[in-house]
């Protein structure tokens, strides 16, 4: 005798669905934060400039030597964080294109890798760009002006939910007992 309920070895029809929205939502978020990072420049910039300096931190002498003053540098930083975040919204929309082919196909597994890998780069990036090394190696967590602290976690925790919905069992399509 088994204590599962019969339904749960059917596929979860929705959760394909759901898999997709969650994919095509953090795609377009992370869209519209790289094109407004080359529509609107020299705003962030100026951004990554200041977090990178540490010139609105406590400027606490134990942690300054951390600081990244070169102007050169902090420009090819923030060029690779637009890089980054670009590739990171193909991906994911390439991801939320393929949940719609699977859809019709029946099959759902590429897009879960694409979705998975897109999701991934946009954790790396607030996850580990902008919390841990943003926030804490260059103590943006200390700056009244300059801390993207809140809106990094409200994008980790976008992303985070998104990547746990395409890896629960059935959203590839599959019962859960078959995965």
């Amino acid at each position: 005798m088994t204590d599962r309920h019969p339904t749960d070895r059917t596929p979860r029809t929705g959760l394909p669905l759901a898999a997709a929205v969650l994919t095509g939502t953090v795609a377009l978020l992370i869209s519209l934060v790289a094109f407004g990072n080359i529509t609107d420049y020299d705003t962030n910039r100026a951004f990554v400039q200041h977090v990178l300096a540490m010139d609105t931190t406590f400027k606490d002498p134990d942690l300054m030597w951390r600081a990244l003053t070169s102007h050169g540098l902090q420009d090819a930083a923030y060029l690779a964080i637009i890089a980054w975040e670009t590739l990171a919204g193909v991906v994911l929309l390439a991801g939320t294109a393929l949940w719609a082919v699977g859809a019709r196909r029946g099959s759902f597994a590429r897009a879960r890798r694409i979705s998975t890998l897109g999701l991934l780069m946009v954790v790396l990036l607030f996850g580990v760009g902008f919390l841990a090394i943003g926030g804490e190696w260059f103590a943006m967590w200390q700056s009244k002006d300059w801390n993207g602290l809140e809106a990094a976690t409200r994008n980790l925790t976008v992303a985070g939910i998104a990547l746990l919905v395409v890896h629960l069992p059935g959203a590839a399509g599959k019962p859960a007992d078959a995965e």
